[in-house]
């Protein structure tokens, strides 16, 4: 009787766990994330927000830098920081001129800030979700959570291959010393690969941020256990990151093919049209294509933030391997 009882008492500590171990596979959680996505109008607008000002930030570097590229390798002139403001300043009247700076620095200041606010609000909601609890909260969400997030992704910055491209282009620009580019290139792109590396042992730190509201170096540390600790489960990982590598390569195309079509319809106008004429309706062609991008880019993002959400909640409700007892 006693075997028995000591028996029946281990099985019903350990069942929970066993259930909860196979209670989850990465197909569901792939499912669930897209289940969520397609049910959560309020998720996908956080999401279409973010994505919409994100899309223009990097619209606006990687038109900065064919300007760049054009200007250094076909003519073989190397161009000043702010040439482009000067070249505006030369063919608008002054009034127009002015307009569009301070608008560029309101939406440049937006465009930093404003995507960590809408990450932390759909990483929220999107747990919220999941836990059957009311979707609501996002701006509360958003705003508590900001500046941690906002920290994580700053400290990431050099992942983006955008901002790596934008220090390649300074580098060749105002380089002299041919041996001192070759060596400052393949240090900058070894630090974006040590980058990439590092951002993906922080995969769970914004999770753990708006979830467990931990400080941000905790949250690290956190993210990096869960990573390690749960490595081996590589085909539950795999399928998260072909997500964010599908997501990466439509940014990609889409990066190339929006400033194309905007510099051809910029060119286009400029042949018929005034130069103010031509600014104002490139403008509003180019706000057009940005949203129509970030459509799409809102379902991905969403999508993804879902599915890594979900992950953090299932492995968090794990035991860590390091403990021995409860």
């Amino acid at each position: 009787m006693r075997t028995s009882g000591t028996t029946s008492g281990v099985q019903s500590v350990l069942q929970p766990v066993f259930q909860y171990n196979s209670s989850v596979t990465p197909r569901e959680i792939i499912a669930k994330a897209w289940a969520i996505t397609k049910k959560e109008r309020g998720i996908r607008a956080w999401g279409y927000v973010g994505s919409f000002f994100e899309t223009m930030l990097h619209l606006k570097v990687l038109l900065y830098q064919m300007y760049f590229f054009w200007s250094f390798f076909v003519i073989g002139n190397t161009v000043g920081l702010f040439e482009i403001e000067e070249i505006l300043y030369a063919y608008l009247p002054v009034g127009v001129f002015v307009t569009i700076i301070i608008i560029f620095l309101v939406m440049l200041t937006i465009e930093l800030f404003l995507p960590s606010l809408c990450l932390g609000a759909i990483i929220g909601l999107s747990a919220k979700s999941y836990r059957k609890e009311e979707v609501k909260g996002g701006m509360i969400l958003g705003l508590y959570n900001f500046f941690p997030l906002f920290v994580l992704k700053e400290a990431l910055v050099l992942s983006s291959v955008s901002m790596a491209i934008t220090f390649s282009s300074v580098i060749l620009r105002y380089g002299e010393n041919r041996g001192l580019i070759i060596f400052l290139l393949c240090a900058l792109w070894f630090l974006w690969l040590f980058s990439m590396m590092l951002k993906f042992c922080m995969s769970f730190a914004e999770e753990c941020v708006v979830i467990r509201k931990t400080s941000t170096f905790e949250a690290m540390g956190k993210s990096f256990k869960l990573v390690i600790s749960h490595l081996g489960k590589i085909v539950f990982l795999i399928v998260l990151l072909f997500v964010i590598s599908l997501r990466i390569l439509i940014n990609t195309l889409m990066a190339l093919l929006l400033p194309a079509l905007i510099v051809g319809f910029a060119f286009l106008f400029s042949l018929f049209l005034s130069a103010t004429l031509t600014a104002i309706l490139t403008g509003i062609i180019a706000l057009i294509l940005i949203g129509l991008a970030s459509y799409l880019f809102a379902y991905l993002e969403v999508f993804k933030q879902t599915a890594w959400t979900i992950t953090f909640l299932e492995l968090n409700a794990l035991k860590d391997l390091d403990i021995i007892e409860a």
